[in-house]
């Protein structure tokens, strides 16, 4: 009995060792790539040919997870790895067009990966041998939400230490109600080395966590939220914006139909740290783009005073009122090509009324 616990024991201890061994290393690699592409896009002016520079960020973006999976580490988690550290360096060193083309670009991939996704997990309903076992289902959603409740009480409250926000706990609810299961799971279910009878039963039972997380808690998540939001505004005492107001504030938000600059001003040969990303439809004030304040901490200290400098690209005033015109100058084309387009088929739609 000894042995058997001390080769259980000696079999769980690789297990954990093998866990942080690829965890790590994955982090590594994909760290590695988002660093090196800050790099390039701070020493190469990529910045005057857009497609090549969004090109070479799709490249670094995926090159970790093909790299981690030939080494048999986590792809998953190589490539996240790399999206934290591309978002905090390399994304400023990008144009302004190449940082709305990636956003728009990949928000809609990662739309269309979902839509697959959901999609694939409606057809195994009706692709696969089922074997459903209440007891297992209700036992195993029951533990999910139990261990992402400890989950998200235990690490927010060591985040807390050292977060100046604090996460609240409305917060921290939400975040526990809204954790929905997917793709991974479903196909880390698929891949299991058990016998048939066995693998159905696990892949049925996973299947109807799946839906549940999705069809009951997610299609809930949004009244939840207006319910934590009306309690916590009725504890508080705080008085919500009327309906007139927010009206308001979105008519003022929606007045400006283009990127617009104030150039009045600064000096051209100022240098600028970018700390926004400029979307369609927003105002820039160049004289309001500033370095980034450092949060309290030792980590970002050390950051905004070794690592940012480093692989950061700082620009001119000048360089941003001529990125800022060049959106304006995109986004009137496109609005004038709209309304041509629009006033030929007015004409069209004359001409055959006239017939």
């Amino acid at each position: 009995i000894n042995a058997e616990y001390g080769e259980a024991g000696s079999a769980i201890g690789l297990a954990i060792g093998d866990f942080f061994l690829s965890f790590s290393m994955s982090g590594v690699v994909g760290a590695l790539f988002a660093l090196a592409l800050a790099l390039l896009l701070k020493h190469l002016a990529l910045t005057k040919t857009p497609s090549l520079e969004f090109c070479t960020v799709c490249l670094f973006a995926y090159a970790p997870y093909f790299l981690a999976e030939g080494l048999h580490l986590s792809g998953i988690m190589a490539i996240l790895s790399s999206g934290i550290v591309m978002s905090h360096y390399a994304h400023y060193n990008l144009s302004f067009m190449t940082q709305v083309t990636v956003q728009q670009v990949f928000r809609t991939f990662a739309f269309l990966a979902e839509s697959c996704v959901f999609a694939y997990l409606g057809m195994a309903i009706f692709s696969f041998t089922h074997s459903f076992q209440p007891s297992l289902i209700v036992w195993s959603i029951l533990l999910c939400l139990i261990g992402r409740g400890l989950n998200i009480g235990l690490l927010t409250l060591l985040a807390n230490r050292f977060r100046q926000t604090k996460v609240t706990p409305q917060q921290q609810f939400i975040m526990w109600f809204s954790g929905l299961r997917g793709a991974i799971a479903f196909a880390l279910a698929l891949h299991l080395p058990f016998d048939e009878t066995t693998k159905q039963v696990i892949v049925s039972t996973t299947l109807v966590i799946v839906l549940f997380t999705i069809i009951v808690m997610g299609g809930s998540t949004m009244p939840v939220i207006k319910l934590v939001t009306w309690w916590t505004d009725r504890q508080t005492g705080r008085v919500r914006l009327q309906s007139e107001d927010r009206h308001h504030l979105d008519e003022q938000d929606s007045e400006t139909d283009f990127i617009t600059v104030n150039t009045e001003g600064g000096s051209g040969d100022t240098e600028y740290m970018l700390s926004k990303t400029v979307e369609f439809g927003r105002n820039l004030n160049v004289d309001e783009v500033e370095p980034e304040t450092a949060a309290p901490g030792v980590w970002s200290r050390w950051d905004e005073k070794y690592f940012v400098p480093f692989f950061r690209k700082k620009f001119t005033q000048q360089e941003i009122r001529m990125a800022c015109n060049e959106m304006h100058d995109l986004t009137t084309k496109w609005h004038t090509d709209v309304e041509t387009g629009s006033q030929l088929m007015g004409e069209d739609d004359n001409d055959e009324h006239s017939l």
